[in-house]
């Protein structure tokens, strides 16, 4: 038996939603067929998204930051959903379920309800990518580093049975966030082969040091979804400061996955942003700093994909980046993988 329950993606609108629509100012609100109001778009996050992005990506650039548009509203019953991923990807576990709809859609969320287990988890699809990339094995000792709200270790669950599963998530919000998930979406028999915690990620190499077979690092960074739907002005100018602080949060992080991993074992790092700060430069950093790590290619599984996910050009064949793009608007992801060959 695997995981519990169906990881269902959803479409998540057009792309970041960056662009003005149809001439509208981007700050204001609009109403969707039902009436409600749509998120408003932060001038502050756009316009430093502007520069930053037009520099980094180029061309790339202008394809990801076109207009938001509503999503549309389906039933529990609504049909059309597939499955989301072919046979021919290197590694795509028989239990592992999700289904994706081409059309745009907001598929019924599920109320968290203490005791009951729900039927499945709604998630942007390019976040099973650092899942898949992980190559989760029954038996092995896996640690999800940054592991709140939790739709990764459920999907982790989904592909093998650990020997022993360690969700950790220092923030104290996010932290009861990870444990409502664990709760709605994990049964009592897999209960035991978890363990959650609220440890400064930082610290677990040296508290655990070479004990996991496989780590995953979604690491925090400067969301580029959330962060340009800031409702305060001021609060994004701080947002946009702090931003330059997370690649130092974020290689801290690895070095410590790095410590935790037994010889032979591997990390995946990921963010959802585009910035090359926090993706790349991040990955080099510890490349170039640990004589212990090699990048590891996922060049194949990017191939296994291309027809669902759009990708920057250019990267090298163990990372990669999903470009949110009008009709194909997964991402933005940013996936890494690389390989411990010996003790430190």
């Amino acid at each position: 038996m695997r995981g519990p329950a169906l990881p269902l993606a959803r479409r998540a609108g057009a792309a970041l939603g960056l662009g003005r629509a149809a001439g509208r100012d981007p700050g204001q609100l609009e109403k969707n067929p039902k009436g409600k109001l749509q998120k408003q778009i932060c001038q502050v996050v756009l316009d430093h998204f502007e520069k930053q992005y037009t520099a980094e990506l180029g061309h790339a650039w202008s394809t990801v930051r076109f207009s938001h548009s509503p999503s549309l509203e389906s039933s529990l019953a609504e049909q059309g959903y597939n499955p989301a991923f072919p046979a021919a990807l290197p590694y795509l576990p028989a239990a592992f379920r999700c289904y994706t709809r081409t059309a745009p859609g907001r598929f019924p969320a599920q109320k968290h309800q203490p005791g009951r287990l729900k039927d499945y988890y709604l998630l942007n699809a390019a976040s099973l990518l650092p899942v898949l990339a992980l190559e989760v094995k029954d038996g092995e000792d896996v640690l999800d580093l940054c592991a709140a709200p939790g739709g990764k270790s459920v999907a982790i669950l989904q592909c093998a049975c650990p020997g022993h599963f360690h969700c950790n998530e220092y923030d104290d919000l996010r932290s009861r966030w990870l444990e409502q998930t664990i709760e709605s979406f994990i049964p009592d028999p897999f209960i035991n082969l978890i363990t959650v915690s609220k440890l400064d990620g930082r610290q677990i190499g040296d508290l655990q040091p070479e004990f996991y077979d496989k780590v995953l690092v979604d690491a925090p960074c400067s969301n580029d979804r959330s962060w340009l739907f800031s409702a305060d002005p001021q609060q994004a100018v701080l947002r946009l400061m702090q931003r330059k602080e997370l690649s130092s949060l974020q290689f801290q992080l690895l070095r410590s996955a790095v410590q935790a991993l037994r010889p032979g074992g591997s990390l995946v790092y990921s963010t959802c942003t585009l910035s090359r700060a926090e993706n790349s430069d991040v990955i080099n950093l510890i490349l170039n700093s640990c004589t212990n790590v090699m990048p590891v290619d996922i060049s194949g599984m990017a191939r296994g994909v291309s027809q669902e996910f759009t990708f920057l050009s250019g990267m090298q064949q163990h990372e990669l980046l999903v470009l949110p793009e009008k009709g194909r608007a997964w991402g933005p992801m940013y996936v890494a993988k690389l390989k411990k060959v010996s003790s430190t």
